[in-house]
């Protein structure tokens, strides 16, 4: 079934098309009656006959634009709006003066009401607004004067015209939402799906070429710590949603590169328009020796914090592999605090030894100095690192929730 089709018969304005469709047919009608009793005392009668035909003709032919919203133009609304004016305006001309002071009809009645509807449902409370403006206008200047029943009409039609089209705009928004709703729950159902399929499948072979690698040794342990890798960047794809980047395990950095540096070449730029998720930016990181725990609900920071963030890690698992072997494994932990983002990554390494970080500084490689707790400074946070000799290291970042940059430094990227 195509999809236009589908959306087109859940809408919730086509009810509304149809019902200016037959509105404009019967006020057009009635018009017409109306001036038929009202003939003799007509002064020009053949003024009204002349527009009442021109409108005959005029609704008829444009039934097809009220059909819906993309064939209703504003050129149409212009000229159909013209139409409804006109007439009022020509009344004075075809009727006697003292019937029009007598509150009688004007010539198009309220067949006036189904143009100014016609601009709520297509544009909203505003071109309602618009319109039914310019009818209050032309009716005070064919009265000549703002007779009580003539303003009791306007501000009818306009009050009414006004909150239909609000009526309509939320009605467009909610079917968007409801669409929106829709598609989501259909790529769930596909996920899950899929995710069936892949557990009984594809993640039993690479698990059993995991095993049977580490049993054989030799290359075939190296095909299975990439196998292991790949089963658990796919697993985390099926289960949570936000894949690791496959192919760039922080235990392999390519030559030249830390992986810190691999991993960052894919992280995705934030939207600066909105929030960042920290853990879309922190999910490349995971990979066979680096497990990832995070919440299941997004962890929002401002774009330019939650990528120095992500760096700081980056730059904490580089240290991992530089000093704790590429056979190291690794941990990071996100926890979303009420006022505060908490990171730990953690490792089971040999830890550093005691005064190591003060000597590695006053050597100028400031890795953990500037990488690390520099970035989290700069943020208006935190890095506190702990490590026991034999027992690993554990880094624990803390960034406030909403945070700017320290001064001379801007917290997003213009």
């Amino acid at each position: 079934m195509p999809k236009g089709a589908r959306v087109m018969r859940m809408s919730v304005e086509l009810p509304l098309w149809r019902a200016l469709a037959g509105y404009r047919v019967l006020t057009m009608l009635y018009a017409i009656g109306l001036c038929a009793t009202a003939y003799s005392r007509f002064i020009r009668p053949w003024v009204a006959v002349v527009y009442f035909a021109v409108l005959f003709v005029w609704t008829l032919a444009t039934l097809p634009k009220v059909a819906n919203a993309t064939a209703c133009t504003k050129r149409f609304l212009a000229a159909d709006l013209t139409i409804a004016l006109t007439g009022i305006l020509l009344t004075p001309l075809a009727d006697s003066h003292e019937r029009i002071t007598d509150g009688g009809p004007t010539l198009p009645t309220i067949w006036t009401a189904g143009s100014v509807l016609a601009f709520a449902i297509k544009g909203g409370w505003r071109w309602a607004a618009f319109a039914s403006t310019a009818v209050a206008a032309v009716n005070l200047i064919e009265r000549g004067r703002p007779a009580r029943d003539t303003v009791h009409n306007v501000i009818l039609v306009w009050v009414a015209s006004i909150a239909i089209g609000y009526v309509v705009e939320v009605a467009r928004a909610s079917e968007r939402t409801l669409a929106r709703a829709l598609e989501i729950e259909a790529a769930t159902r596909e996920r899950e799906r899929l995710a069936r399929d892949i557990h009984d499948g594809v993640l039993q072979v690479l698990a059993m070429v995991k095993r049977r690698g580490a049993a054989l040794g030799g290359e075939a342990a190296e095909l299975g710590r990439l196998a292991g890798e790949q089963e658990v960047a796919l697993r985390t794809l099926v289960s949570g949603g936000l894949a690791p980047v496959s192919g760039v395990p922080v235990s392999r950095a390519p030559e030249g590169k830390t992986a810190g540096d691999a991993v960052r070449a894919v992280l995705p730029e934030p939207d600066d328009d909105g929030p960042a998720d920290l853990r879309s930016l922190l999910a490349p990181y995971a990979s066979g020796r680096v497990g990832l725990a995070e919440p299941g609900a997004p962890v929002e920071l401002p774009p330019a914090t939650a990528r120095e963030v992500a760096a700081a890690v980056g730059a904490a698992l580089d240290n991992v592999r530089k000093h704790a072997g590429a056979e190291a494994r690794a941990w990071i932990l996100v926890e979303d605090e009420p006022d505060e983002i908490v990171v730990t990554v953690r490792d089971d390494g040999p830890g550093i030894p005691e005064g190591r970080l003060a000597q590695a500084e006053g050597e100028g490689r400031l890795g953990v100095a500037q990488s690390i707790r520099g970035r989290l400074r700069d943020l208006g946070g935190s890095a506190e690192l702990v490590s026991v000799a034999g027992q690993g290291t554990e880094v624990e970042l803390k960034v406030p929730k909403g945070v700017r940059r320290a001064r001379g430094m801007k917290a997003d990227r213009r």
